[in-house]
């Protein structure tokens, strides 16, 4: 996974912050593959938003346990998050964009289920990157 950061004012950001940014989108796939929705919804902060392709965008803890909740896997998938830029750092707020590949796991074996890109906003609390707002949008061939 590569990134590249630069600040609105034109400097870079620290490369912790980076650092910090990728932490928090592995922690995402990580525990969306392996159905820990308490660990998810942890990674947003209290009035966090998802929204995902098909689905109505929902807000805050609650909504966000119960959205994904029901997308538990029912069998192994995984996803696959790179070409991860930060494309704008103000002190308080990243914004970053990232390719997703998802795969899941047939007889035939590892499958591409879909494609698409991640549009998110995370701001540090508590010392650790959290999502804001994460948008999801599919890329048809």
């Amino acid at each position: 996974m590569t990134a590249t950061t630069s600040r609105e004012s034109g400097g870079h950001a620290p490369a912790g912050v980076a650092e910090g940014v990728r932490g928090t989108l592995a922690a995402y796939c990580h525990a969306l593959d392996d159905g820990r929705v308490a660990d998810l919804v942890a990674l947003f902060t209290t009035d966090g938003s998802s929204a995902l392709p098909g689905m109505d965008p929902v807000a805050g803890q609650d909504a966000l346990r119960a959205l994904y909740g029901e997308l538990t896997p029912k069998a192994p998938q995984r996803h696959l998050v790179f070409n991860t830029a930060i494309t704008r750092w103000d002190g308080q707020r990243v914004h970053a964009l990232s390719d997703l590949v998802f795969l899941t796991l047939a007889e035939s074996g590892w499958a591409v289920s879909l494609v698409g890109r991640y549009d998110d906003v995370l701001r540090e609390e508590d010392g650790q990157w959290r999502f804001e707002r994460r948008v999801l949008s599919f890329v048809t061939p």
